[in-house]
């Protein structure tokens, strides 16, 4: 649990109506809604206050905190403008920012968390639970507490204050988690913690702690010699360093593991010589694979669980995953790299779970029986006698059993061994989630590194290194499943005259991809077969239909459009899916197939899908879906605008949402599922909800979020309304584009796109397309300097509106007349328009499109004079467009913020908003955007006389305004003429 959640686990389960959080980035919530909390400056003002305690700081501290040796000239005035709008954004809370003494302190009281109070509480009690002797609950304890950090704190938090305090606060986190690491030694979980305790010493290589307890956890779990290695690494490393010797505590311990110390042991072999020794030593472990390849993480992890037999349990460890992905190859690996732990036998068996045929435990216990020196006649009938003198014959003794391709617990159970000592290792596609103890390791498809090694490996080094990206196209296209890969690598090697790029041409092709995947008796197609086989009917269809689905992934409500099926129904079957490893738990209500079972489905589907129009009509039930609840997202963002009435209808009514908070993380979460689904079904009938789709959506473009993937869905999607004649469908599809292409800055591809809508639009009888069609031409002429014409067509657009009733969108038309007007020099009118769009948006509640009308006025005011009132504006509209993920809009509200301080003399915070507009216009935006913001970056960096890194930021916007041929390139010409000249 990071410091955002909404509980503090370990203690009493308090609500709290205000929450701040300081281990990760700043942030403050209200109940579940998040509080925007501004700029950087804004946010270190607020840390420094919470991280005082309740104490009052002066106004020099806090200067100092913030600024360091270098503040601005007017940085009480800056602080005095940050604690108000700290206040503001408390709102009703506002009273716990206190000013007294010159000074400002935040007293959070009972009703108020902040983050490291509540890590500090926990930390208390699990210091005391260890002074009582209950270390399972400190241990509980400090976890929690360590829980409360959410990666680096005070995460992009500027000063002096600041740096100080997130060395402080990692230092504490590390000594609490040498405290916790410590606890789980004391309860035996040793091997757990090497791995954890490996990663940390490597982070830190230098602290002495850390090593300590890896070196214990190492020889408490039988690895003497890894320990002591540890020990000379660490004696070297401080040497070379530090040039000093490791602590005496460190030195003790080496010595103390040097001599066996009994004392040093958790737990000792209390198997006495008889018991070791056995007649009959089984050495059944199939050969390993010469060629195996990466999966270290799981090599280790699956060595430290078999390694726990050496104490007084029975370790079992279930390995599950996709049939191809490497389960058995792994298990074997590991199950070699262990057999010296075990040196009374190792046992095998195919269980063969993934056929039409499973193993019969019995049997497979006579086997074992047999193999362990048993006569024929000695052996007993019955599974269950089978089973205890199998377990008898085990007592005292050290033997592994490798349980491969098991289809389930029950099959697994009576072949477990149930003795101290022992160990299992089990592979299946099953989870077994009901395997009583037994540690599951889910087994994912290579790295792309090591899907290029097996692959080097198999084919030949000389071949890939001459193709190395088509043998990144083959790799990519077996999905990364190991199966696939050995199989297209021996396809390769056996075909002397093919190129690797003749291979990845063969699996191109998605029709022909599973088919292009068989060498011999392998083939990924027919394993999974095998898993298909075992489903029910219910299974079988869901599994089908999902494949159909284009996309990442499917959310659980998406999925149960698609199916017909209740959310409660669809979960059912889709667990099971997971658990038979046909599907992944992409996360809690998210699912996804693997590359390759995905085109599998999509086969299965065509062959076996009955009627074959129920394929048809899941995708458009899906369609569907995605439709109504995108217009649901847009009827709460944009209450009174029109568009809603005007979308394709629906069969169903798609989710609907408490607020738009809620509705909008559903739109940016579920963008590039819907983005998908649009394009696969624009055409037929189908076509007009898609591009409606894209239309309800439109709060994607100005976020930033999949839009390159949201300009091709609306690129194709017009292609495709051209080519059928359905003016309708294109006339909306560029509208889309339209936005888009404002969006990034493409001004002359956005005019063209509104010019064919509006006139598309207008033949079709489209109110939507042809009035927003006149709002978009205006805008696009606004950025181009034709604000004459901007008047004309935004006038026209007014009129539209007004006559729809559309009072979003007509205020969104009077927000750019007031643009127009002022780059014309009206400012009374400029101001008086922008107050008349304020006016509707105040009436109407909605804060996402009141943010730009605030944005316009503040241009207003600007050109007024009024700079004041314009940075409130900007600061007011900054805060919500970061509450709604505009991050287009944040970057220009920076942006202007900017010009405001510059205009007001104060370059050096003009230069330090500039550069933060930057970092966001980098990424979305465009070029023009981020060339107004490198050249006023240059300005503030100018005044502050810091001339080449101005002439710097002048050269990159010149060069980006005379790629887009803009006025603004003559402007910057002069700034660099001017400069020379000088």
């Amino acid at each position: 649990m990071g410091a955002g959640d909404h509980t503090r686990v370990g203690t009493e389960h308090q609500e709290h109506e205000l929450r701040f959080a300081v281990l990760g980035p700043v942030r403050a919530w209200r109940g579940d809604k998040p509080i925007g909390m501004g700029s950087p400056q804004q946010k270190a003002l607020l840390a420094a206050l919470l991280l005082r305690g309740g104490h009052t700081a002066t106004a020099e501290e806090l200067i100092d905190a913030i600024w360091g040796e270098e503040p601005p000239e007017q940085a009480k005035a800056a602080l005095r403008t940050y604690a108000s709008r700290i206040r503001k954004a408390l709102g009703a809370d506002a009273d716990l920012l206190v000013s007294e003494s010159g000074g400002y302190a935040v007293r959070t009281g009972p009703d108020a968390a902040l983050d490291v109070e509540t890590a500090h509480e926990l930390a208390v009690r699990a210091e005391k639970a260890a002074s009582g002797g209950d270390r399972n609950q400190a241990r509980e304890l400090y976890t929690a507490a360590l829980a409360q950090w959410d990666g680096e704190p005070l995460a992009h938090i500027p000063g002096p204050f600041a740096e100080h305090q997130r060395v402080r606060l990692e230092e504490w986190r590390l000594s609490l988690l040498e405290l916790r690491l410590d606890l789980d030694l004391q309860v035996g979980c040793h091997a757990e913690t090497v791995s954890e305790l490996t990663a940390l010493t490597a982070a830190h290589p230098l602290r002495e702690r850390l090593r300590e307890l890896l070196m214990l956890a190492l020889y408490r779990s039988g690895r003497q010699a890894e320990a002591l290695a540890v020990y000379a690494d660490t004696r070297r490393l401080l040497a070379d360093e530090l040039g000093v010797d490791p602590r005496p505590e460190l030195t003790e311990l080496r010595q103390r593991i040097l001599e066996a110390d009994d004392e040093l042991a958790y737990q000792t072999d209390t198997r006495s010589p008889s018991q070791a020794t056995s007649v009959t030593r089984p050495a059944q472990l199939p050969a390993t694979v010469a060629d195996f390849t990466g999966r270290t993480s799981f090599v280790a992890e699956l060595g430290d669980q078999l390694a726990q037999a050496e104490g007084t349990v029975m370790a079992v460890s279930a390995v599950a995953g996709i049939g191809g992905v490497g389960k058995t190859t792994l298990a074997i690996h590991v199950a070699h790299a262990a057999a010296d732990r075990f040196p009374d036998g190792q046992l095998y068996v195919d269980l063969q779970g993934a056929g039409a045929s499973p193993a019969d435990p019995e049997a497979v216990l006579g086997s074992f029986l047999r193999a362990l020196g048993v006569a024929d006649s000695a052996i007993p009938s019955g599974i269950q006698d089978r089973a205890a003198l199998f377990r008898s014959l085990l007592a005292g003794r050290r033997v592994l059993a490798l349980l491969d391709n098991a289809r389930d617990a029950a099959q697994v159970r009576p072949l477990l061994p149930g003795t101290a000592g022992c160990a299992a290792l089990v592979t299946s596609r099953v989870r077994m989630v009901d395997l009583a103890g037994a540690h599951l390791v889910d087994l994912d498809v290579m790295s792309p590194e090591e899907a290029i090694a097996l692959f080097t490996r198999i084919v030949g080094e000389e071949r890939v290194l001459s193709e190395r990206e088509a043998a990144m196209d083959v790799v990519a296209a077996c999905g990364f499943l190991p199966l696939a890969i050995r199989i297209a690598a021996a396809r390769l090697s056996a075909r002397r005259t093919w190129t690797v790029a003749t291979l990845a041409a063969k699996l191109g092709d998605e029709r022909r991809r599973l088919d292009e995947l068989q060498a011999g008796d392998q083939a990924v197609k027919a394993t999974f077969e095998l898993g298909y086989g075992q489903l029910d009917r219910e299974q079988a269809r869901a599994f089908r239909l999902l494949g159909l689905a284009e996309g990442p992934d499917i959310s659980l409500d998406a999925a149960a459009a698609l199916l017909d099926r209740t959310p409660e129904d669809t979960e059912d079957v889709l667990e099971s899916l997971v658990d038979t490893s046909l599907l992944e738990s992409a996360a809690p209500r998210r699912y996804r197939f693997h590359d390759l079972v995905r085109l599998f489905a999509r086969a299965c589907a065509e062959r076996d899908e009955q009627p074959p129009s129920e394929c048809e009509a899941a995708l458009g039930r899906l369609l569907d879906f995605y439709l109504a609840t995108a217009r649901n997202v847009h009827a709460l963002e944009r209450p009174e605008e029109r568009l809603v009435d005007h979308l394709e209808p629906t069969e169903g009514d798609g989710l609907s949402f408490t607020g738009q908070t809620a509705a909008i993380d559903w739109l940016f979460a579920e963008s590039a599922c819907f983005l998908a689904c649009a394009r696969q079904l624009g055409h037929g009938n189908t076509l007009r909800r898609a591009v409606d789709l894209l239309m309800a959506a439109g709060a994607l473009g100005e976020s930033g979020a999949n839009i390159r993937q949201y300009e091709q869905a609306a690129q194709a999607l017009k292609e495709a309304a051209h080519a059928d004649g359905n003016g309708y469908a294109e006339a909306r599809a560029r509208s889309v584009l339209t936005g888009l292409h404002l969006t990034t800055g493409n001004f002359a591809e956005a005019d063209e796109e509104a010019r064919v809508a509006g006139a598309l639009g207008a033949g079709e009888g489209d109110p939507i397309s042809s009035s927003y069609a006149l709002n978009d031409r205006g805008i696009v002429a606004n950025y181009q300097g034709r604000h004459l014409d901007a008047k004309h067509y935004l006038g026209q657009a007014l009129e539209a509106f007004r006559a729809q009733e559309n009072q979003i969108a007509e205020a969104s038309a009077l927000c750019n007349l007031s643009r127009a007007s002022t780059e014309l020099g009206e400012t009374a009118e400029a101001i008086s328009l922008a107050e008349q769009a304020l006016t509707i948006h105040s009436r109407l509640g909605v804060s996402m499109r009141r943010a730009t009308t605030l944005y316009a006025l503040g241009i207003a005011l600007v050109n007024a004079e009024r700079l004041t009132e314009a940075e409130q504006h900007f600061g007011e509209a900054l805060d919500i467009f970061q509450h709604s993920r505009q991050r287009l809009w944040e970057g220009m509200a920076y942006f202007r913020l900017g010009e405001v301080q510059l205009a007001g003399e104060q370059p050096a915070q003009a230069a330090v908003l500039a550069e933060q507009a930057i970092a966001i216009l980098r990424s979305v935006g465009g070029p023009w955007r981020r060339a107004n913001a490198l050249t006023l970056l240059g300005r503030a960096l100018e005044a502050i006389g810091q001339h080449r890194r101005a002439q710097a930021c002048w050269r990159e916007a010149l060069e980006q305004y005379e790629n887009l041929r803009t006025p603004e390139a003559a402007t910057v010409r002069e700034l660099l003429a001017a400069k020379a000249a000088a």
